[in-house]
């Protein structure tokens, strides 16, 4: 690093380091950016027709993949291991660290569920960016307040 401070004569030039330096250090910065991915909370409906809404769920998490995102999709992960009987709360409550992590909401379909405007609320409370999908994964605009 210290041969960087002096010309090919030998002389001192700290402009040239720090120019080549911030070059080097712009460089950087465009490398992370193109690796970086934020993370996605998937916010859909899971109850009531349970098999079509997980399979719909895998659809926006993939989705999610394909834009360039890392999508949490509790209500695919839970399940696994939870009842939704008897730990709906403790999954909920589970749902809403994880939202917290993450560094987006996005709602997808056309009705949102008493769950989902619970996390909507969440999202919104703790000022994240919060977009909304179709069904048919298009983005709309969003409304003042999302309506269940």
């Amino acid at each position: 690093m210290d041969e960087m401070k002096y010309n090919s004569e030998g002389y001192y030039d700290p402009t040239t380091y720090e120019a080549l330096m911030k070059i080097e250090q712009e460089e950087r910065a465009a490398r992370k950016a193109a690796n970086y991915r934020p993370l996605v909370y998937i916010c859909s409906p899971y109850a009531g027709d349970v098999e079509k809404n997980t399979c719909r769920a895998r659809n926006y998490s993939r989705f999610a993949v394909v834009k360039r995102a890392i999508p949490i999709a509790p209500h695919l992960l839970f399940p696994q291991f939870m009842s939704e009987d008897t730990e709906r709360s403790l999954a909920l409550f589970m749902g809403g660290v994880l939202l917290g992590k993450c560094d987006e909401v996005w709602v997808f379909g056309s009705r949102i569920t008493e769950g989902m405007r619970e996390e909507i609320d969440k999202a919104e409370r703790l000022k994240k960016k919060i977009r909304r999908f179709s069904e048919e994964l298009e983005e709309e605009q969003i409304d003042e307040r999302m309506e269940i």
